[in-house]
């Protein structure tokens, strides 16, 4: 479903793109300390509604970038950066979509972790058909080996135990009287 919607969004015609830095500060300033992050995006998208020409001032228009979001959340809710550089990409649906210029070095180090990761996967997918053909008719040849020694194991633990139940019936000795063991019968 990600994919749909990227594919859509790349499908889009864009009308311009514009890199902005966007002070922050003045926005966050005037509201208590645990909603300043909150309000810093409130005001990246008032800055991009009022310099991207969004004429319905709808602020649902502006997409914000997790990348972005997650900048201005980076050092917690009550310390947002004073201002930030980004991108903006407006479509011609009138969707402004809001990235971020230059990613900081920890987040291009998960990206390309994740695309590393990705490529890998897809490589192992590639692979598979062949070695798990492999590796499954092995899986069944040592399952059907295993198989055949556990019911090889039981079957001679039932004849021992058989045998064992059948000595404990039988008298252990044969032809002789049994011997009485206590004294009170011996009278």
């Amino acid at each position: 479903m990600a994919n749909e919607q990227k594919q859509e969004k790349t499908e889009q015609k864009v009308t311009f793109e514009r890199e902005y830095i966007v002070p922050l500060r003045s926005g966050w300033l005037k509201v208590p300390g645990y909603k300043r992050a909150t309000k810093a995006v409130k005001t990246l998208k008032e800055f991009m509604v009022r310099h991207m020409k969004v004429y319905d001032r709808d602020l649902r228009k502006i997409k914000v970038d997790v990348l972005v979001n997650n900048e201005i959340r980076f050092r917690g809710m009550k310390h947002p950066p004073a201002s930030i550089k980004v991108k903006a990409i407006k479509y011609e649906n009138g969707e402004v979509a809001v990235k971020l210029v230059e990613l900081p070095k920890h987040i291009e180090f998960e990206l390309a972790r994740k695309a590393k990761k990705e490529a890998e996967m897809i490589a192992k997918e590639k692979a598979k058909p062949e070695e798990a053909k492999k590796t499954e008719e092995k899986k069944e040849e040592t399952k059907d080996s295993e198989e055949k020694e556990e019911a090889s194991k039981i079957a001679m633990e039932e004849t021992v135990k058989s045998q064992a139940k059948a000595a404990k019936h039988t008298s252990k000795t044969s032809g002789e009287t049994p011997k009485i063991q206590r004294k009170a019968l011996k009278k």
